[in-house]
């Protein structure tokens, strides 16, 4: 199962860069694809992919990660938000 990560909102300073509307996506749960800009930040990534990794299976209905619609980094003075959304591949 694919998902994209839409930048929803930054807060402060993006060191990375990032501004509303950028996109990266995960296929497969396997493999990174970077969408705008052509870069994935550092700092962000290790944050994401434990919750990357469990929403990208399949799972039933009521699984936890079903709920999740948003992912942070994890900078609480910077932060960015991602929109996290399934995709068909």
């Amino acid at each position: 199962m694919d998902a994209k990560l839409t930048v929803k909102s930054v807060k402060g300073f993006c060191a990375a860069g990032y501004q509303v509307g950028d996109f990266f996506q995960v296929k497969g749960g396997l493999m990174i694809e970077a969408g705008k800009p052509q870069g994935i930040c550092m700092y962000a990534l290790p944050a994401l992919i434990p919750y990357l990794t469990a929403y990208c299976r399949e799972t039933s209905p009521d699984d936890w990660i079903n709920l999740k619609k948003e992912l942070q980094c994890p900078d609480n003075t910077n932060t960015v938000i991602f929109g996290l959304e399934r995709v068909k591949g």
